[in-house]
């Protein structure tokens, strides 16, 4: 059955706009959860934005489900990893100009320095996973390097999407779709584990949450921008109705 992880940095970037104490990050995690997450994201940038050092302590100690740990692949970022150890590091290209990730891991171009990374956090009991794109180059350099799991960059598909009007039967759109449908089934013959994520929302979630052998979808600034109108529980209940119907409708 398809799984939805949460990111929550956008309710710590609310926060953070005033140096204050609220929302607390926690507080969504747990709203979260009550609302049918499987699993809770965040991203620990290095120029700390939004979340913060002291709320990944916290979510793990508080969190009852899956703690999925967004990082830059730098020793700095390893070794909060091994100490806090979340569930999944997912490892992501980070700009400190950027708004949000804009593009996958260059696991390829990387793949000398990621490796000892990658075995240092395997070796400390966590699942690794990169952020890439589409790209049969990168999936082959995630599995080489000993990567278990592959998230599948769904920027473009969401931009096009919207772009196209949102109609799921235009061919520009039928087209990213297919894709990641290829590259999730590349992720899967090579043994890994199939997720995907970034700008997905609940108008483009559907046909995504559809494709064969997908096991997660992370969605984050969506989710808390219905939050602030209907609150977090009834905002992650409905993405995760989305997702099911999705899936169950394809026969998965």
């Amino acid at each position: 059955m398809i799984e939805l992880g949460v990111n929550i940095d956008h309710v710590a970037t609310l926060r953070q706009a005033r140096r204050s104490y609220d929302p607390d990050p926690i507080w969504a995690a747990v709203e979260a959860h009550l609302g049918g997450a499987d699993g809770i994201t965040v991203h620990l940038r290095e120029d700390r934005r939004h979340i913060q050092d002291a709320d990944v302590e916290r979510l793990r100690t508080h969190t009852q489900i899956k703690l999925n740990l967004e990082m830059a692949a730098t020793p700095e970022m390893v070794e909060i990893a091994c100490r806090v150890r979340p569930e999944m590091a997912m490892l992501v290209p980070e700009g400190r100009q950027e708004i949000t990730t804009e593009g996958g891991l260059d696991v390829a171009g990387q793949a000398t320095s990621l490796a000892a990374m990658v075995d240092r956090l395997r070796k400390a009991g966590i699942t690794v996973s990169a952020f890439v794109d589409a790209e049969p180059r990168q999936i082959d350099a995630a599995r080489e390097i000993g990567i278990e799991v592959c998230e599948v960059h769904t920027g473009p598909y969401a931009e096009v999407f919207h772009v196209q009007g949102r109609d799921p039967d235009r061919r520009a759109v039928r087209e990213e779709l297919n894709r990641i449908r290829r590259a999730g089934e590349r992720i899967l013959q090579q043994g890994m584990r199939f997720n995907a994520g970034h700008a997905l929302n609940y108008f483009n979630v559907q046909p995504v949450a559809a494709l064969p052998g997908l096991r997660e979808l992370h969605i984050g600034h969506a989710i808390v921008s219905r939050a602030v109108f209907v609150g977090m529980r009834e905002a992650v209940r409905e993405m995760k109705r989305l997702m099911r119907e999705s899936s169950l409708g394809s026969g998965r």
